[in-house]
């Protein structure tokens, strides 16, 4: 298994992969030196996530590999078919998975993504439009759907 730290705006990342493809991508919540040399096969996930960031991706295209149960990856693999800018709720979730039911296991699955940014958990929101559950914390929730939001807020000031 490979290992890269990179920088973000949002605080140090730590992205790890193999041949096989990208596993994880996980938000630091301490700050980790920046890697001198990043593994070839993180590479291209290095360089999407700062496209990203630089306002010139808005999807990607990567080979991912996470480890999880096939409920979390049918769920994971959802969550890549909300477009950027969009949200959709946890219940809206369940009911494109088929179980409406399931909307506690959505969100706990949800919650286990371990592909941040990449697979795009945090388009997900309460029913009521509000920002619940985050592992990455609720205040880089926000500052990702402010990212992807088309319409910028403007300062009179």
């Amino acid at each position: 298994m490979e290992i890269a730290f990179v920088h973000t705006p949002l605080g140090s990342a730590k992205l790890e992969g193999d041949a096989n493809g990208l596993n994880s991508i996980t938000i630091l919540n301490e700050a980790i030196s920046t890697s001198t040399v990043i593994p070839e096969v993180l590479e291209d996930a290095v360089y999407q996530l700062r496209e990203y960031f630089d306002e010139k991706r808005q999807s990607f295209s990567l080979v991912l590999n996470p480890s999880g149960t096939d409920f979390q990856k049918r769920v994971w693999a959802e969550l890549q078919n909300i477009p950027f800018g969009k949200t959709v709720s946890y219940l809206d979730l369940s009911k494109t998975l088929g179980d409406v039911k399931a909307i506690r296991a959505v969100a706990a699955a949800n919650g286990k993504n371990p592909l941040w940014i990449v697979v795009p958990c945090h388009r997900v929101i309460g029913s009521d439009g509000s920002l619940t559950g985050y592992a990455g914390g609720l205040h880089r929730k926000k500052w990702l759907l402010d990212h992807e939001n088309p319409v910028k807020q403007l300062s009179l000031f």
